[in-house]
């Protein structure tokens, strides 16, 4: 019999990716997504395939599957700014009903649950680089709130049915991961950069550009979230990678990549917008024996070649006139 997992936020850019995993490693995959921010084209290579279902909910309403579960990885949540300050009663609705809803179907399956929490936990960080035991600098009535606090009473929710009720779970804070099925129009850096690019405008950044990011690559990010979720580790674990770069000298890479010829416009940054962001990843070192393979040239080059196969119709969609109101990440 095969093992099966559910993987909910299937249709999204690192659900979408973990399907294509599971698949791999001989697992029955159920896919579950409400489709408000995912898209059914990062899936549908996996309709034809027995081993695969798709179930069209909201898993901040009752949550039922039938059969046996051995695993449920609960990647179900608006991950962009744009996204979850256009909808935030849904982005926190997912991260607290749908996490107990979840949490409550892995007690009933005896499931072990692995929730997707977030470099947002650490908020704008006072210690750098960010060890899975800095509390964190977060703004609980800002406009990154609702992501932020949403995922940080998911990781307590899911700590307390660990320790109350003895649930095998696992959470893996994701920091800044990118590569093919990202949306050109989510407003985070890679993708925001890259559609400039290739509709020839200039690139914007927010600030002054030197606050810092950390870009580790999709198949980087999930070959670390599968470890964690076979390993015996229920505390927290940083999955991301520590090579940091100032947003300044990203958008010259970006340049240099595209070959392009535009120019840096700067914009005010928005609020609670991170100075820094690096993952001390000595904990995943250590207990999954993780660490990034894939540099950054070559997972950028990989992720603008899967966007140069955008239609003209699709990088003109993905234009935004004003970028102002969201921060990125």
């Amino acid at each position: 019999m095969k093992k099966r997992v559910l993987i909910t936020g299937a249709a999204g850019f690192l659900g979408s990716h973990l399907c294509d995993r599971f698949i791999k490693e001989g697992y029955h995959v159920i896919g579950m997504d409400n489709l408000i921010t995912g898209d059914l084209k990062n899936i549908e290579h996996l309709f034809p395939h027995e081993g695969f279902e798709f179930h069209h909910h909201d898993v901040s309403k009752y949550v039922h599957v039938s059969g046996g579960l051995d695993y449920i990885l609960h990647f179900a949540s608006p991950a962009s700014p744009i996204d979850y300050l256009k909808i935030p009663i849904q982005t926190l609705k997912v991260g607290s009903l749908g996490t107990h809803n979840l949490l409550g179907l892995a007690m009933a399956k005896k499931a072990r649950l692995l929730i997707a929490s977030t470099s947002e936990v650490y908020g704008d960080p006072l210690v750098h680089p960010q060890t899975e035991e800095y509390y964190g600098n977060v703004n609980t009535i800002g406009p990154r709130g609702v992501y932020d606090e949403a995922k940080r009473f998911q990781e307590s929710m899911t700590m307390a049915y660990h320790r109350y009720h003895g649930l095998e779970t696992r959470i893996v804070r994701i920091f800044n991961t990118y590569g093919p099925r990202m949306r050109l129009n989510d407003g985070r850096v890679i993708p925001a950069f890259m559609g400039q690019a290739l509709r020839g405008e200039d690139i914007t950044i927010f600030g002054d550009g030197s606050q810092t990011r950390s870009f580790c690559y999709v198949d980087d990010q999930v070959e670390g979230i599968y470890r964690l979720l076979l390993s015996d580790y229920s505390d927290p674990v940083n999955i991301g990678n520590p090579h940091e770069i100032s947003i300044k000298d990203f958008a010259q890479e970006i340049i240099d990549l595209t070959g392009t010829d535009q120019k840096v416009v700067y914009q005010s940054l928005p609020q609670d917008d991170p100075m820094q962001r690096q993952p001390d990843i000595s904990r995943a070192r250590e207990v999954l024996g993780w660490e990034p393979k894939v540099g950054r040239k070559e997972g950028m080059k990989l992720t603008y070649d899967y966007f140069k196969q955008l239609s003209p119709e699709e990088l003109k969609k993905s234009e935004h006139k004003d970028f102002s109101e969201h921060s990125r990440r």
